[in-house]
């Protein structure tokens, strides 16, 4: 266990070594400081939003950026290595390809866990600061409040952003190529609305199937059902197969290929 966690600790420090890194971390602290100012020099005394909903705007427009940035991470964990040549340095230790791919892939989940915690801390605090509570009617019906519903559309975006990181992460093991696994998991990201309304599950049966129809879990926020009659339970199903599919395959073309040829 000690040895993993050097070997994490490791894999953490190739990440916060770059200044490209912490360029990242500093625009999403800045732009979720900076939209709520925005917000508020943008309007006038009597149209100005409620702090609750300075906060859910401007988590709804970085998220994205928060999106792109880890799978900028993910993307380049592997194929970086290989780009690099320290692929060899690594095996030389005496760390298993299944711990080395591993301290990778934790490394990404923690970045991307880092990214969104200092992107709600400081877009809430500073949405706190400059608004009143404002109009929480949309918050309150059913059993919601302003907290319970910001914290769980924060963590369905989230199911998105790790899925996508996955997918990117499994790409860039595959094909070591950064640049083709940066380029399919941003097309995921915003093609997915075009995506569903060709292959909509109320059309094709068998499109329930498919992962795009099912990585904004936020439509279940507003209604028992998704696309095709389909249940959040369905799509949490389908979600986990994915997933463990892009982390299998990871795993296969990781553990078998001739890294260091």
């Amino acid at each position: 266990m000690g040895n993993f966690a050097s070997l994490l600790h490791n894999e953490n420090i190739k990440v916060y070594s770059r200044i490209r890194t912490w360029v990242m971390l500093a625009l999403l602290v800045l732009l979720g400081i900076a939209l709520p100012v925005l917000f508020y020099t943008a309007s006038d005394v009597g149209n100005r939003p409620g702090r609750w909903e300075s906060f859910e705007m401007t988590m709804s427009v970085l998220f994205f950026l928060n999106s792109i940035f880890t799978v900028i991470i993910a993307s380049d964990m592997v194929a970086g290595e290989f780009s690099w040549g320290t692929i060899k340095l690594l095996l030389i230790r005496p760390w298993s390809r299944s711990k080395i791919l591993l301290s990778k892939y934790l490394s990404v989940v923690l970045f991307s866990l880092l990214t969104t915690v200092l992107l709600a801390v400081f877009a809430l605090g500073t949405s706190f600061l400059l608004f009143k509570t404002g109009d929480i009617t949309r918050y309150t019906k059913g059993d919601w409040t302003p907290a319970t519903y910001m914290l769980t559309s924060i963590a369905c975006s989230y199911v998105q952003l790790f899925i996508t990181a996955a997918l990117a992460f499994m790409v860039s093991s595959v094909f070591r190529a950064s640049g083709l696994s940066i380029g399919l998991s941003l097309f995921l990201i915003f093609a997915n609305g075009i995506i569903i309304a060709i292959f909509n599950p109320d059309h094709y049966s068998w499109a329930k199937y498919l992962l795009f129809n099912h990585l904004d879990l936020q439509m279940y926020m507003n209604s028992s059902t998704g696309p095709g009659g389909v249940t959040i339970g369905f799509s949490a199903a389908v979600l986990a197969v994915y997933y463990l599919v892009f982390m299998l395959i990871s795993w296969l073309v990781f553990s078998k290929r001739d890294v260091a040829a």
